[in-house]
């Protein structure tokens, strides 16, 4: 027998039944939400206090370099995640999704924690950026695994008539940490002087991340792993070459759910982490208002995001995604006119609007990710999938958005670079099955 397989005592150790109890369920949702939630408050910290972290990092002499290098830095983690994707993949398809999903906390919430304890540049020179770089990589690597197998897991214990709602606690958490990173850092900002941040105050965000993910990770422990990934460690049918299979029978489901998530990755980056520096630099709002403005959008969309899984319970995931993808093809455009308009009431509630539209395929497309794979890849599907959409178009979202803002020389560009996201995505969800409401295929 192979020593890497799923041990038949820890598969058979509870019934192979999806029915949990309150306080049982509380911990799966819990245990999902705090991952995503991890990753995405290291994010909005990094990227509010980027001028301050660059200045740490590297000489103070070039200001607007140093700047371009601390963001250089950030996207190059975003490069290594579809790696992080493959091996996450077939480390929770052949070994259990728990176990994945444990170890992927600790080591990306360790990473993130490291970042506070770098010494500066003035300290050690070139070895701080080179840290910060291996630290943040190793992050980036270990967060790979986090939306796809938080969402494999809610998704497999969830009631088949619940697993859109269930699912959609991912994109909840992603945008909740998002959120609260960026008030944190905002509220130092305004408490800590100039001198304090730079010299300690920015690190104190980072420090957090160690006592989070050790509450995840407690709490993923003391789980079982999914009754459908015990079926198979039971029935000795799990995939010892996951990734193998995916590329030789499900190529297919593998190239519509890289094109599902085309908007969920642009829109994401553009929408909620670009929108402030867009009406800042390009429409001559105050830093102040952009954030604000931002904030509550984001506080919106995690409300939305519920109704969106509920919707896709009730009406199906095909449904839902069509529905966002038109929307946005057709309203994008005319919506970013309006932010033009020099109202913040009305910047306001456009952000609000696209905030919305976003949730319709935000929060059905974890769903509809887990269920376009059978169980025995399902893992690896997702995350190959999310990770290399992401890593393309996700994380260079901004950057693409202003090249093509001075390359096209109009304002719309932005708009236009997501109509063109939405219409693949269209096409993509349109030659999909659906799939809500039937049983997951093994």
């Amino acid at each position: 027998m192979s020593t890497d397989k799923p041990s038949l005592a820890h598969a058979t150790s509870a019934p192979l039944a999806s029915g949990l109890g309150k306080d049982a369920r509380r911990r799966v949702i819990w245990g999902s939400f705090i991952g995503n939630f991890v990753e995405w408050f290291d994010y909005a910290v990094y990227g509010y206090l980027a001028s301050t972290i660059a200045s740490a990092f590297f000489p103070d002499s070039d200001k607007q370099t140093a700047l371009l290098a601390t963001f250089a830095v950030f996207a190059i983690s975003f490069f290594v995640r579809p790696l992080g994707g493959f091996i996450w993949g077939h480390i929770g398809d052949r070994l259990g999704r728990r176990t994945a999903l444990s170890i992927s906390i600790l080591i990306m919430s360790g990473a993130t924690f490291c970042i506070a304890l770098i010494p500066s540049y003035s300290l050690i020179g070139v070895g701080a950026p080179i840290i910060l770089l291996v630290i943040r990589v190793i992050q980036g690597f270990s967060a790979a695994g986090e939306y796809a197998g938080a969402s494999a897991f809610l998704v497999e214990y969830a009631p088949a008539h619940r697993r859109g709602m269930y699912a959609a606690v991912v994109p909840a958490s992603t945008a909740a940490g998002l959120l609260l990173g960026s008030l944190l850092a905002a509220v130092l900002s305004v408490v800590l002087s100039t001198q304090q941040m730079a010299e300690w105050g920015w690190r104190l965000p980072f420090l957090l991340a160690a006592p989070m993910g050790l509450i995840g990770r407690y709490i993923r422990t003391k789980l079982e792993d999914t009754p459908v990934f015990r079926e198979l460690a039971h029935e000795d049918k799990v995939d010892h070459a996951p990734i193998k299979d995916m590329f030789t029978l499900h190529w297919r489901s593998l190239v519509l759910a890289v094109g599902a998530v085309l908007l969920n990755a642009v829109g994401f980056y553009v929408i909620l982490s670009y929108m402030p520096t867009y009406l800042s630099t390009e429409l001559g709002f105050g830093a102040t208002e952009s954030f604000v403005a931002t904030t509550i959008a984001l506080v919106t969309y995690i409300g939305f995001i519920f109704l969106t899984g509920l919707a896709s319970d009730r009406f199906g995931r095909r449904r839902v995604l069509i529905t966002a993808s038109v929307l946005f093809a057709v309203l994008t455009v005319p919506a970013f006119m309006l932010l033009d308009a020099g109202n913040f009431a009305v910047i306001l509630l456009v952000e609000i609007f696209l905030g919305g539209m976003l949730t319709l395929n935000d929060g059905t497309l974890p769903s509809f990710l887990a269920e376009l794979f059978p169980t025995r890849i399902r893992y690896s599907g997702f995350a190959v999938s999310f990770n290399l959409a992401n890593a393309l178009f996700g994380g260079t979202a901004p950057f693409v958005a202003t090249l093509l803002i001075g390359v096209l020389h109009t304002k719309l560009a932005p708009a236009w670079y997501l109509v063109a996201a939405a219409l693949v995505s269209l096409v993509a969800v349109l030659c999909a099955k659906e799939t809500y409401k039937k049983p997951l295929a093994n």
